[in-house]
């Protein structure tokens, strides 16, 4: 059983194509069991206390352990003033006072508001406090934050105690606001729960169930790692490359997985890659040992609005169907469907769609449209990423709608080259951009060879596509954010840095 689509909104579409486009556009529907994240939480709890929650450098607490300390920081948050509904800054680095904070926010109804200490700038903390209508920040106290920022209160220095009364408090519909650069996304518990509590995104995560930790508290996906392990009774595992080889489940942007030996994770059976386009030859290689699962979604959409299943050995990489309760559409500028198996801009519906962006209505009206496909009061998301439905239901990614240049009076898109110099022998990950009207590919590792890699482009693509200098890098340079720093390469190429390799 799928979505229910508006006949009229169809109108343009031939019978055929209107008959896919309500196949391959609605995920199935699916009821999560609980309806606010830290309810599922809060049932392992009473069911299995003494199960391990989370492990970090040698230490670990258990179910009954967590819940009891962000039960405690949550009374005195709410004793502090915090109210259902309010924002509050987690600034810290990751560690298991980390995850009680973010169980504590939630359990005072309130929405967590992640940044990373040790690497956001002053500039861009306060921003984030004023943006985000922060009155009070967790920290701990080896993180050192600004002065004049808020109330900071330091996790690790709350006293230990045993019995206390809680105050009882209604449950906020916001979970998180993450921000992506400027914008804080203000991500529901109905999104995530809808997300972490039904398959695929599930991930198969049951008590026993070890997952890493390794990504930015700040992401996104750090969401996935943290709160679909604790709403399904898993153990969290928080640490970095060395640790993953002692997981069950790996959740990771392409840059982190690339960082991580394969061989070493012998323990490894899931990985779930997500947060910017992966390399074909990284999940050939993972794929053939794990169930690997390609997802795709901004944050907007939380986290995964398609996931694809990619078995050993098949043909090729797609972002795969919508999740449960999600819809997707490839439109033109009208907002109009495109046929299948036409290239237009992706448009998500449904359950995963965000509650717009904290303190910018006008941005969350330009991006955030009436969808009119499912009508009533739903909302559809405006990526900004081309995509188009394959033969048999799949979604393809075809870059950023402004991912297209024009080089030599010929327009084409940046993500085609890059996909075919990855393609080439001994390339694992690339990325095309166009500098001095010149088309100018990087290849990582190091010893790839650019005469391999442009033979590569020029046997799959038009000759103006072939870039005119190829640089091979040891590592792409990559954002906090694990997204390749196209501005770096840029400085390197203008020579405002010394030089990024060899041509």
């Amino acid at each position: 059983m799928a979505a229910e689509f508006r006949e009229s909104a169809l109108r343009e579409l031939s019978l055929s194509d209107r008959a896919l486009f309500r196949t391959f556009g609605a995920g199935p529907i699916r009821t999560p069991p609980f309806d606010h994240v830290h309810h599922a939480f809060e049932t392992h709890a009473a069911r299995r206390p003494h199960l391990t929650a989370v492990e970090h450098l040698g230490e670990s607490l258990t179910y009954a352990e967590l819940d009891a300390r962000a039960g405690l920081l949550a009374e005195f948050l709410v004793r502090a003033g915090v109210r259902p509904g309010d924002h509050v800054g987690l600034f810290l680095t990751r560690s298991i006072s980390m995850v009680a904070g973010i169980l504590a926010v939630l359990k005072a109804g309130a929405a967590y508001v992640p940044q990373d200490a040790g690497t956001t700038s002053e500039a861009q903390l306060r921003h984030v406090v004023r943006t985000a209508r922060i009155d009070v920040v967790l920290t701990t106290s080896e993180d050192v934050l600004p002065g004049h920022l808020a109330e900071v209160v330091a996790i690790d220095t709350l006293p230990a105690v045993n019995t206390f009364c809680r105050t009882i408090t209604s449950d906020s519909d916001v979970a998180a606001v993450v921000f992506t650069g400027a914008t804080g996304v203000r991500v529901s518990h109905t999104n995530l729960c809808n997300l972490l509590l039904t398959t695929p995104g599930s991930l198969g995560i049951a008590p026993g169930t070890r997952v890493s930790q390794l990504l930015d508290l700040a992401c996104d996906l750090a969401m996935w790692e943290v709160l679909g392990t604790l709403a399904n009774g898993g153990t969290l595992v928080i640490g970095d490359e060395r640790t993953a080889s002692e997981v069950d489940v790996v959740i990771a942007t392409p840059d982190v997985l690339s960082s991580l030996n394969p061989e070493a994770c012998h323990r490894v059976r899931t990985v779930a890659v997500a947060g910017e386009r992966c390399p074909r030859p990284l999940a050939d290689t993972w794929s053939s040992r794990v169930a690997f699962h390609h997802a795709y979604g901004p944050t907007e959409v939380t986290i995964a609005a398609t996931v694809q299943r990619r078995d050993a050995g098949s043909g090729r990489l797609t972002i795969g169907r919508p999740v449960p309760n999600a819809t997707t559409y490839v439109l033109d500028e009208d907002l109009s469907p495109r046929p299948i198996g036409g290239i237009g801009e992706l448009w998500v519906g449904g359950a995963g769609v965000t509650a717009g962006y904290a303190g910018d209505l006008d941005l969350t009206s330009r991006r955030y449209r009436p969808d009119p496909f499912l009508g009533g009061d739903h909302l559809m998301f405006r990526t900004g990423d081309l995509g188009r439905w394959t033969e048999d239901g799949e979604l393809e990614h075809h870059g950023r709608a402004g991912d297209q240049v024009e080089v030599l009076g010929y327009r084409f898109e940046l993500n085609a080259v890059t996909e075919a110099l990855e393609g080439a022998a001994g390339c694992e990950r690339a990325t095309t951009l166009v500098h001095d009207g010149r088309l100018v590919g990087f290849i990582s590792p190091g010893t790839a060879a650019p005469d391999v890699a442009r033979r590569a482009v020029s046997q799959r693509l038009p000759h103006y596509c072939v870039p005119t200098l190829i640089v091979p890098l040891d590592t792409l340079p990559t954002t906090d954010r694990g997204r390749v720093d196209r501005r770096a390469l840029l400085s390197c190429l203008d020579g405002r840095r010394s030089p990024v390799g060899r041509s």
